[in-house]
């Protein structure tokens, strides 16, 4: 029940067909009692940065959870940024603070890869290949040298996007090796869609699937289906997979903190979580 009293979560992106994350906040928020709810709204490029700023005009907002494709305009939008979103280049966690101010963090990239690691994935001394620069994709990178990969190859078909994010990893992480400019996902430990590719039906393979050996670990982003095809290929080949509302479930708990809520495990919020996909 949404109250006068009720604190509000903006989820903001566009489109917002895919969104996942009220199927999960909301019934642990209703399990547990806490008068928040999260709301979707789809907010288009060039509306973003005037209703970001109104939105944050409501009395009754904490926050906002921010999604494609607004993740990196965010970062010029907020008053501070931490240093996850400084190097990930991207933002999708906004908190209005106490005096008014916001503050602007980055989750994907620990979402994904406490996920990888729960799945049993040694990150320490890895090669992993991450196609797609954009927020999601920056922020996944970033969070891969923090756990200590050896090696990262990038790839995103806007080539300067792949070269900042290189230039901004190798300004903070001196030893670790960064290429720019192949999908070829051959010789990785793990590789990873963070591209939209698999959004919609029909869409091209985000690499080679053919070239990726079967001891590869394999992750996607992408939460129109559970399954997408690039997974659903990657799978068949014996490769070991990540969905991407893993890395949603694994972030939400440092959400919840980042907040001010009280916070939980995955496993309680699979517990309690009403998904559903689109057919």
């Amino acid at each position: 029940m949404i109250r006068g009293t009720t604190t509000l979560i903006a989820h903001i992106g566009y489109p917002t067909e895919t969104f996942k994350a009220s199927m999960i906040y909301n019934p642990y928020f209703e399990a547990n009692g806490i008068d928040a709810v999260v709301v979707p709204m789809g907010v288009k490029s060039d509306d973003y940065a005037e209703v970001l700023a109104s939105i944050f005009k409501l009395t009754n907002i904490r926050g906002a959870l921010i999604t494609m494709p607004h993740k990196v305009t965010t970062v010029g939008l907020v008053d501070e940024l931490t240093a996850t979103a400084k190097i990930a280049g991207a933002c999708n966690a906004i908190l209005r603070r106490s005096d008014g101010s916001l503050l602007g963090d980055m989750f994907d990239g620990a979402g994904f890869v406490r996920g990888i690691q729960r799945k049993g994935l040694d990150l320490s001394g890895r090669r992993a290949l991450v196609v797609g620069s954009g927020g999601v994709g920056c922020a996944i990178a970033a969070s891969l040298a923090a756990a200590k990969v050896a090696e990262i190859g990038l790839f995103d078909v806007n080539t300067a996007s792949a070269e900042a994010l290189r230039g901004r990893l190798c300004n903070h992480y001196p030893e670790l090796i960064v290429s720019t400019g192949s999908n070829d996902p051959a010789g990785y430990d793990l590789v990873v869609n963070a591209t939209p590719m698999g959004m919609n039906e029909g869409d091209p393979m985000p690499m080679d699937v053919s070239r990726i050996a079967p001891a590869t670990f394999v992750g996607e982003v992408v939460m129109k289906s559970e399954m997408t095809a690039f997974l659903s290929a990657a799978a068949a080949r014996g490769c070991a997979v990540q969905i991407g509302t893993d890395m949603l479930f694994e972030q939400i708990p440092a959400y919840l903190e980042f907040f001010g809520f009280p916070t939980t495990t995955p496993d309680v919020l699979r517990s309690v979580a009403r998904l559903s996909y689109q057919t």
